[in-house]
């Protein structure tokens, strides 16, 4: 295992690197305060063919791996921005590629990897099921050669900024099964014809921070038979299928937002004089910030492992969970530090560092919360009982 990066790779950073100094951090700032989407940025990397860069080049994508969908990922929130507000499409992806058919594939790959679409919404979480994902009620019934769709979703993020979304729905009661991952299927959701039957209600969720979530009702929402991705009853198993890759990209976004304040604070603490000395001299403000550095580089090795297993079809469950796991505890660390590094002006807005400091938050929270994380570590790597 190499973890040398490729010339190709080294050339994809310093690209994505330059186009995100186009969108310096008061163009994130006054995003922030607006609560507004980030069109123009997210318009830039659609251009560049970041946003394919997991579409096979048989459809027009870029026909890359998790390793430089990582690396793209990383950049953006290195940069001083927020990738939140288009990473779904990298990791949503995957279902639609390993287990659509031919006919879904031709038809919605191409103009998703051309812009012409977007493909940024995820369905799945419910407010009584949480993170039981098994435990979802919304319904997807049979009728005809299609389906309808009844149910409330919430944390739909970024469903009014997209075109296409992806849904998961229970097509058999979960009274009928003795498999309770089985019973549940995914579904790809043409937004604008769903607009258009108003099979859909929509409510913004507003955040501490800038972040487009909604919760969405849908009411006798009708699909064609060929929305529905895959073998019916098997959604579940294809959404597992893709949080491996979904646990690998957000790592590197801790990773990314780590580097941002560890930079962020040195360079603070350099140039800040007190009692006439930097106040980086001392241990109290230096310490901190070489530990979250040393936090940051060891979870970034685990980073690249889960990424290097992931993109070789090799098992890659424990090591994406844990790189999850450890770079969203190391850049809450280097959060923390550059905050403190920056005392009273830490909490001024012009400074940037309130912002990051709110949006790398939610990293040990969702999508998945650190201790499930540490659950399915004690269960499923070290073999401990079950835990309630």
């Amino acid at each position: 295992m190499d973890f040398a990066l490729t010339s190709d790779q080294e050339r994809l950073r310093t690209d994505v690197r330059a186009l995100c100094a186009g969108f310096p951090n008061d163009y994130w700032r006054t995003l922030d305060r607006e609560r507004a989407y980030p069109t123009r940025f997210v318009q830039a990397l659609t251009e560049a063919g970041y946003l394919a860069a997991l579409i096979p080049s048989a459809y027009g994508g870029l026909g890359l791996g998790v390793t430089e969908a990582s690396i793209i990922l990383e950049e953006i929130n290195r940069s001083g921005g927020h990738s939140a507000a288009c990473h779904a499409q990298m990791y949503i992806m995957g279902a639609l590629v390993r287990h659509g058919d031919e006919a879904q594939k031709a038809r919605w790959l191409p103009p998703v990897a051309r812009g012409e679409l977007r493909f940024q919404a995820f369905s799945v979480t419910e407010a009584e099921a949480g993170s039981e994902t098994t435990a979802i009620t919304t319904t997807a019934v049979r009728d005809g050669g299609g389906w309808v769709v009844n149910g409330a979703k919430n944390w739909t993020s970024r469903i009014e900024q997209s075109d296409l979304l992806l849904l998961l729905a229970r097509t058999t009661p979960r009274e009928d099964l003795t498999d309770r991952t089985r019973g549940l299927s995914l579904f790809l959701v043409d937004l604008r014809a769903a607009r258009e039957q108003a099979g859909i209600a929509v409510r913004p969720v507003r955040t501490m921070f800038n972040y487009e979530t909604y919760q969405v009702t849908y009411r006798d929402l009708r699909l064609p038979p060929d929305a529905l991705i895959g073998e019916e009853g098997m959604g579940f198993r294809y959404v597992i299928d893709g949080w491996n890759a979904e646990r690998i990209l957000l790592a590197a976004e801790c990773i990314g937002d780590g580097r941002w304040f560890v930079e962020r604070g040195s360079a603070y603490a350099s140039q800040r004089e007190v009692f006439g000395r930097p106040i980086g001299a001392n241990q109290g403000v230096q310490f901190p910030l070489a530990r979250a550095h040393a936090q940051i580089e060891a979870a970034d090795l685990l980073r690249w492992k889960a990424a290097w297993l992931f993109d070789r079809g090799a098992k890659s469950g424990a090591e994406a969970n844990m790189a999850k796991l450890l770079a969203s505890e190391a850049s809450w660390a280097a959060a923390n530090a550059c905050l403190d590094t920056h005392g009273g002006n830490g909490f001024v807005d012009e400074y940037d560092v309130e912002r990051k400091f709110r949006e790398t938050r939610l990293f040990q929270v969702a999508p998945v919360n650190n201790n499930l994380v540490l659950a399915y570590v004690g269960t499923h790597v070290l073999g401990l009982p079950r835990s309630y």
